[in-house]
């Protein structure tokens, strides 16, 4: 926890430094004054920090080398610099010293995209990518919980290793599902060992650990090894709720903000109004372009309606430009498979690029969605998934999105399970409302869009 300060401080010095040094350099290239800049870099710095947060870039567990990673990155840094340009020439007042050159101020964040993600990947590389093999999670519970755990951080890609322990292991177990006992394992890790925890994660309840075990989880803990209850640790590492937690009562924790809040209703509503608005007067041509291409294919209608559950199980007609053969909807597998031959050549390039989703700017208008959100399930699989999955319709606290939390950290679900690891995100975003986590969604999904990671 102490290590993981450390290098977001660092980091967050390193960003000043950069943006000092960039700044001050192309401004003097391009004649910007003949003193030093600072006072008038505070805007630039504090949205460059705003949008690097949100990707996660101050975090020490964020995979700094992932191509995926850099793509956010430089979307991020893009978007710092669209909100700096408005800002100094909309906003701020006259006499504002970047305001004698836009192209300082867009050459500097162009040159501060591979400043800031080379010396992120120099840090990951070094200080956390090099002790990634020999870190552990410590695992205390049963056989059957520990192989579950096990199965979910090979399917996260997580690259600590997993020790598996019991307060009271059975003698019995072997293999793969072998259980030590806690009390040795916590021997192993004491202060000063050789042997490096990440974390332990406990599956067992507080009143299976014996007093004495329980002071020395404490006593690791100030000492920098920190202990999670596995819903927590599921949160804090995969910003996700594990599906074993839900339960009908599981509603009344604390956290629901958009649930027990009508302000953030409220405030989220006059959003969605001014953005659905806006973007559709922007993305109309846009439409009508794709509308034409897909005309022009097979001269079948150019959008697509289908039944979807929004909040409070509520039905609505969700609107979308086509992109399978018409009729395909009404046989067949309910979800597309890749190479799916249903789907039309303009429709795969739509939804590659998710332009298709576009015309649901006019159910976030109307109310019946909002821009981000659960997504809005067809009515004819949302019976089947509250049959065999409990507490399903959690998800309907809040309005379906035209993108989510779910959307943009799971591929696409083509099956059953896939669905029930949709809604872990799905229940995540919900308990976690908040605009920071929505600004961080756009940007994700921009990323999707920009590289065609849709489907």
């Amino acid at each position: 926890m102490i290590r993981s300060r450390r290098i977001s401080l660092i980091l967050l010095c390193l960003d000043a430094v950069a943006t000092l040094f960039v700044f001050n350099t192309v401004g003097h290239l391009r004649g910007l004054g003949s003193g030093f800049i600072l006072d008038p870099l505070a805007c630039p710095f504090a949205l460059l920090v705003c949008s690097i947060y949100l990707i996660d870039g101050y975090r020490r567990r964020t995979d700094m080398l992932r191509l995926d990673y850099a793509s956010l990155h430089i979307i991020a840094v893009l978007f710092a610099m669209i909100f700096t340009v408005l800002l100094t020439f909309a906003f701020a007042p006259a006499g504002y010293e970047l305001q004698s050159s836009r192209i300082v101020i867009v050459f500097s964040f162009i040159l501060l995209i591979p400043v800031t993600l080379g010396y992120r990947r120099m840090i990951y590389l070094h200080a956390i990518a090099a002790h990634a093999g020999v870190r552990s999670f410590v695992f205390v519970g049963n056989s059957s919980s520990g192989a579950e755990f096990v199965e979910e951080c090979r399917k996260m890609a997580m690259a600590q290793k997993v020790i598996l322990a019991a307060v009271h292991p059975d003698p019995g177990q072997s293999g793969e599902v072998a259980l030590k006992r806690f009390a040795e394992v916590l021997d192993a890790v004491e202060p000063g060992d050789k042997q490096t925890i990440e974390a332990i994660i406990l599956r067992e309840s507080s009143r299976d650990i014996p007093p004495e075990l329980a002071q020395r989880l404490v006593d690791l803990y100030f000492s920098g090894v920190p202990t999670y209850t596995l819903e927590l640790f599921h949160q804090v590492y995969w910003r996700k709720v594990p599906i074993y937690r839900l339960n009908p009562t599981w509603l009344f924790q604390e956290g629901f903000n958009v649930a027990r809040e009508p302000v953030f209703e409220r405030l989220k509503r006059a959003s969605d109004l001014a953005l659905s608005a806006f973007g559709l007067l922007l993305f109309t041509p846009f439409i009508a372009a794709a509308g034409l291409a897909i005309w022009v294919e097979d001269r079948g209608p150019v959008f697509f309606f289908q039944s979807r559950v929004g909040k409070n199980q509520v039905r609505f007609k969700l609107v979308k430009l086509r992109t399978m053969r018409p009729g395909s909807e009404a046989s067949g597998d309910p979800y597309t498979q890749p190479g799916d031959l249903r789907i039309t050549r303009v429709g795969r390039l739509l939804r590659s690029t998710r332009l298709d989703e576009l015309p649901q700017l006019w159910n976030v208008l109307k109310g019946d969605m909002s821009m981000i959100g659960p997504r809005a399930e067809w009515e004819r699989l949302v019976g089947e998934y509250e049959r065999q999955i409990p507490c399903y319709y959690f998800r309907h606290l809040v309005k379906p999105g035209i993108t989510g939390w779910a959307q943009v950290n799971y591929n696409y679900g083509a099956s059953l399970d896939d669905t029930i690891r949709k809604l872990e995100y799905d229940l995540y975003y919900i308990r976690n409302f908040s605009f920071l986590l929505d600004a961080a969604i756009v940007l994700k999904t921009i990323q999707i869009m920009v590289f065609g990671k849709g489907r």
